[in-house]
């Protein structure tokens, strides 16, 4: 190795990087793959879906051609570069934090893996003409890799010892992370199911003229059947975050719990209203965009609430401390112990 080389192999190692630092490169992560999320719905709604419908060039090139369609649908996939660089960027970085943590390496990981699964996911969607089943799943696993940039996120902005095996603190209230915690699941399935009314709709990503697989498993009644179920879901939802947001109030949660608590009732309150607009002016575009953005927004602040409201305290916690200082000499302990 010449010495130019190893010079740069000594200042790699050198390199370090604050708490404080790499929480915003987690943060940045989180912005990301919201972002993508966002590009990716206006991609559907707009109808562009197989405005490039060779992966991963468009129409065998590496430029689409001056269609907005295809302009549209090459656009999000250029997101992906930047969305690319900041979870690889989250995950090299993990390394160099000093203090170095485990567990935020491991969580970092599953950024660019879930980079590369959306890759070949996407890549299968429009080699199935954005089959129905393909499309909820691309979805779906956008959901999964956002919530596990908040887990980074919220952990990167945390002690270590939060997070160590056994010394991190518990919540008393058990109910109340419980709670929390079937608050998300809710959340998850009214999301499912969400896709799958959009897959039975009009915006199911292809242009007029194209034939999709949209879900039809009862004919001309099956998308009124599929958005029914979605906001019958989605009240139970409500009715849970509700519930916690005043079993937080009622017992006297940690004001960052009750704080996040709100705003996912607010925003849910909001999905709603818009809900019910779209349905009753026949989803038109720009709604239906709005109504996916605040579910994901809404996404982020049930997953954040759950993470505010920590894990539930062990239902028995034996108490050995003066079994352990029966059999320890005296001289073991700290000065303050001894006086």
């Amino acid at each position: 190795m010449g010495p130019r080389l190893q010079h740069l192999s000594r200042r790699a190692r050198e390199f370090t990087v604050t708490p404080a630092q790499y929480a915003i490169a987690a943060y940045a992560a989180v912005g990301a793959f919201t972002l993508i999320v966002m590009t990716g719905a206006a991609v559907r709604l707009t109808g562009s879906g197989l405005g490039c419908p060779t992966w991963p060039r468009c129409y065998g090139k590496v430029y689409p051609p001056l269609n907005t369609h295809a302009v549209i649908e090459f656009s999000n996939r250029l997101v992906t570069v930047p969305v690319s660089i900041v979870a690889f960027v989250a995950f090299g970085l993990a390394f160099s934090r000093r203090p170095y943590r485990r567990d935020l390496m491991r969580l970092s990981a599953l950024l660019p893996l879930g980079v590369l699964a959306q890759a070949v996911l996407g890549g299968l969607t429009v080699r199935g003409q954005l089959d129905y089943g393909w499309v909820m799943a691309h979805f779906s696993l956008s959901m999964l890799v956002l919530a596990a940039a908040v887990a980074l996120a919220w952990r990167a902005g945390r002690s270590p010892i939060d997070h160590e095996p056994g010394s991190r603190p518990s919540v008393s209230d058990r109910t109340l992370v419980l709670a929390a915690r079937a608050t998300v699941a809710l959340g998850a399935l009214t999301i499912v199911a969400g896709t799958a009314a959009t897959a039975a709709g009009p915006h199911a990503g292809g242009s007029p003229g194209q034939k999709i697989n949209r879900m039809d498993f009862d004919g001309s009644g099956t998308m009124d059947f599929v958005i029914h179920r979605h906001g019958e879901i989605a009240f139970v939802f409500g009715l849970a975050a509700v519930g916690l947001w005043w079993l937080a109030r009622r017992r006297d949660a940690d004001a960052l719990l009750r704080r996040w608590a709100t705003v996912t009732c607010v925003l849910i309150a909001l999905q709603g209203a818009v809900g019910l607009d779209q349905y009753e002016t026949h989803l038109p575009t720009e709604l239906v965009w709005v109504h996916v953005s605040l579910a994901t927004f809404t996404w982020l602040t049930v997953l954040w609430t759950m993470c505010a409201a920590g894990r539930p305290q062990p239902r028995t916690t034996p108490s050995r401390a003066p079994q352990t200082l029966e059999k320890q000499p005296l001289s073991t302990y700290s000065p303050e112990i001894r006086a």
